[in-house]
């Protein structure tokens, strides 16, 4: 089994940045794939971003150029830079753990971007 933990949600102003970490423990393999997805009032879950364990990286169109997904593989820790925040970033942000045999979520965490 494998435990997720988000950190760093909060409000804050359009335009500005918050740092999203998930901090995976437990049964982790050595190869496998973790991303950031959010759920807005009303809407599908929908991705974020995504790395595996090599570092490639994938972003949705929507937060190309904002958003920079990164892990700490030695503190199997995943991390979210969101810069120039919009109103439409509003969501739950949740961390995502999947392997060829394993997927698991995180609790989320409510990021909310207003003036």
């Amino acid at each position: 089994q494998v435990r997720l933990v988000e950190s760093g949600g909060g409000l804050v102003q359009p335009g500005g940045s918050l740092r999203l970490s998930c901090a995976a423990s437990g049964s982790i393999s050595s190869i496998n794939n973790m991303g950031w997805y959010r759920q807005a009032p009303g809407k599908q879950r929908e991705l974020v971003a995504t790395i595996t364990s090599g570092s490639r990286t994938n972003y949705a169109n929507s937060v190309k150029g904002r958003f920079t997904i990164s892990r700490d593989n030695a503190k199997n820790t995943m991390y979210l830079q969101m810069n120039s925040l919009k109103p439409e970033d509003t969501a739950v942000y949740y961390c995502r753990y999947l392997s060829s045999i394993q997927n698991y979520w995180g609790q989320g965490t409510q990021v909310t971007v207003s003036s």
